[in-house]
């Protein structure tokens, strides 16, 4: 007797990752059960274990779809943007854009998902401060970058001034999620552009 290949998904995979990751977004990691994603994604446990492994390779996959996609307005800003304060200025009030947009939960998803828990959870936090440091990193690089290019003082503490920057960021994801308005959010935008020249100078000189 031949032995079938099994069923076929009867679900679109991306959707349902895409689900997936919003309900990880609003509720986090620990306060999103299977049973949550399950209804989210419109599937069944075994499904999600055949498609995804587990929660946590789950949750990974919707970080970096996140990443992806609510990423983008970073990544433009670093990229394209010809000077490093028009790139932090860029990054901070494109992901206000996105923090306080209707539709969609507030604030930043790698913020905000996983940052205390149970010991048991302790690889998906290090997994969030790890690709927290990766953005901090790539913000230096840029401020570094416009050193180089002479938009940024020589001597810098360019890690502190993105130290600074990213902590700014961060704070706008967790007054989004507390209800801010995206015209409060832009005023302390403009409060933290206004320190940039105090800022990105020689340290001696500060």
């Amino acid at each position: 007797m031949m032995v079938g290949r099994g069923r076929p998904r009867s679900f679109d995979r991306d959707a349902a990752l895409r689900r997936a990751m919003e309900v990880f977004w609003e509720r986090g990691y620990e306060g999103t059960s299977l049973s949550d994603l399950t209804a989210a994604m419109g599937i069944n446990s075994p499904s999600l274990y055949a498609a995804f492994g587990c929660k946590e390779a789950l949750f990974r996959e919707a970080v970096a779809l996140y990443s992806e996609v609510e990423g983008a307005a970073t990544n433009r800003a670093m990229s394209d943007e010809p000077t490093a304060r028009r790139a932090v200025e860029a990054m901070l009030r494109g992901n206000v854009e996105g923090y306080a947009a209707p539709g969609k939960p507030s604030g930043c998803m790698i913020v905000l998902a996983a940052t205390l828990g149970t010991p048991e959870n302790e690889r998906v936090r290090a997994y969030l401060a790890g690709c927290r440091r990766a953005a901090l990193d790539a913000l230096r690089r840029r401020l570094d970058r416009g050193v180089v290019e002479g938009d940024v003082p020589a001597g810098t503490d360019t890690a502190a001034l993105a130290a600074f920057y990213t902590t700014v960021l961060q704070g706008l994801s967790l007054q989004a999620r507390d209800g801010a308005s995206r015209e409060a959010l832009q005023a302390i935008v403009d409060c933290a552009m206004a320190a940039w020249e105090t800022l990105a100078r020689p340290r001696a000189a500060v």
